[in-house]
Parts: structure tokens; sequence; C-alpha cells
């Protein structure tokens, strides 16, 4: 009889050590996947450009310019026209305008290819003007 449970004590041995093997083999390959992801996003450079052009109705308002998450300019501004270029920096980006006075925000998405971008406002209303693509 000792020696069947021997039999059993060393078949439980084994695969313990077995399932602990390949818990050890599935966090290398995720590890690994993840750090081989994590290195394409780094070298990931854009060449587009998005040009963005205030033509009329913002002089002399407070207005924030934001692409995606990132701040762009947040002053009064002074003149009209006033353009702003930016490298394009994510797969997807939005353009918002916001006036501070009001905190009216208008939002526009923005081309995978880049382009110039033209607005105008009218009241408390941001207007696209027509696109030229790049």
């Amino acid at each position: 009889m000792a020696h069947r449970l021997n039999t059993n004590k060393q078949f439980m041995i084994g695969n313990g050590l077995l399932a602990f093997a390949v818990i050890f083999v599935v966090v290398i390959f995720v590890y690994m996947s993840m750090r081989l992801q994590q290195q394409k996003k780094e070298g990931r450079n854009f060449i587009e450009t998005y040009t963005v052009t205030l033509v009329k109705g913002f002089a002399g308002d407070s207005t924030s310019i934001f692409i995606n998450d990132s701040l762009l300019v947040n002053q009064k501004m002074t003149e009209e026209p006033f353009t702003i270029e930016v490298k394009r920096f994510a797969e997807q980006s939005a353009l918002m305008i916001v006036d501070n006075l009001t905190e009216k925000l208008s939002l526009f998405e923005l081309s995978e290819k880049g382009g110039k971008y033209r607005f105008e406002k009218e009241g408390e209303e941001v207007k696209q003007l027509a696109q030229e693509d790049r």
C-alpha cells in the first residue's frame, strides 16, 4: 500500500511542477509581447501637419485651442487671421476650440492626412470653412 500512495504523490508533484512551468512560460510571453508593443508605440512618428487658421470673428475674444487633450493656445486673440501649425502626434485627432468667456466648446474631427483648416465665428457659433488637403 505504501507503494501506491507514493505513486499518487509523485504524480501530483509532477502535475504541480508542470502547472507552474506553464504559468511561467505564459508570463514570459505576455511580458515580451507588451514590451514589443511599447517599443512600437515609442518609435511612431507622423509626418502630417495640421494648419489651423482662425479667420474671422475671434478678435478680442479669449480662446483656447486643443488637439486631443493637448493645449496649444490659450490667449486673447488680438489679430485676425490667427494661424498655428502643428505636427500630427496621434492616430486619431480632434480639434477643440473653446471660448474661455462662455466656456462653449466646438469640436471638429481632423483628417489622418493632415491639412489646412479654417474657422470663423458668428456670434457664439464656430463654423469650419472649406478644408484644403495636402
